[in-house]
């Protein structure tokens, strides 16, 4: 495609999407009310399911089927790092040179790794209680691992960070999702319909129906997901080189 069709594409696209986006802003309800038609349902649902966060009943409820989009967009893009930032024919991988690592950083970094970890786990968990859930609460716990990194050295952080097993955990926790959304349906409900599980006592950990169970399969993808290309673009920092060795 040369410049001058570009150019047209760009063009047209552009016009496309400015023209939905002035149709949207056209309906939208009057702002700076005390009443929104959307946001009172969304609220009145998440209290009937049971769901204290109402943001964690809109993802992982009322709008489920969008949240397992946004997983599927981020499985898809670490799928895609990880066919392009695979070992090339002209490269080699070398073992990287221990590292040194000032005490402070050291100290810093090994102190605080259990504690980001734990608070990565703990978002993930109380998701459908109070802000957070699985995508931050993923990605505090991944990034969490790679303190190791910094206290350590590469080596280190490989032994506790085996990729092919994250790999499998990203996997498996996509495919969660689905079967969780598939749950109902035998019992002639729409797919991800939140009525397999009973929605228990507000305000505590089981509550929500299937609720925390989505939010939790989100929180392990996302966690996965970060952590797989984390070590795919740690790998060409670190260990792949071209043959030249540059």
């Amino acid at each position: 495609m040369n410049p001058r069709a570009r150019l047209w594409l760009v063009v047209l696209g552009g016009a496309g999407l400015a023209a939905l986006l002035a149709a949207a802003c056209l309906r939208l309800p009057g702002f700076g009310g005390g009443h929104h038609p959307y946001g009172d349902r969304a609220v009145h649902a998440a209290l009937t399911r049971h769901t204290a966060n109402t943001i964690a009943s809109v993802n992982f409820d009322q709008r489920a089927f969008d949240t397992m989009g946004e997983m599927a967009i981020l499985f898809a893009a670490v799928l895609g790092c990880v066919v392009l930032l695979r070992q090339a024919r002209d490269e080699h991988r070398d073992r990287p040179r221990p590292a040194e690592v000032a005490p402070p950083v050291r100290r810093y970094a090994l102190v605080v790794l259990p504690v980001a970890l734990v608070t990565g786990l703990y978002v993930i968990a109380h998701g459908q209680l109070s802000p957070g859930g699985g995508f931050q609460g993923g990605v505090v716990a991944a990034t969490a691992v790679h303190l190791m990194y910094l206290g350590a050295d590469y080596a280190a952080l490989e032994r506790v960070r085996p990729v092919e097993s994250f790999e499998a955990g990203d996997a498996l926790a996509a495919s969660a999702y689905l079967v969780l959304g598939l749950a109902g349906v035998p019992a002639g409900t729409a797919f991800l319909a939140n009525t397999p599980l009973p929605y228990g006592t507000f305000n505590t950990l089981s509550s929500g129906g299937t609720v925390p169970l989505l939010n939790a399969a989100i929180g392990m993808e996302v966690a996965c997901a970060v952590v797989v290309l984390l070590a795919r673009f740690l790998d060409q920092a670190v260990e792949i080189e071209e043959e030249s060795g540059k």
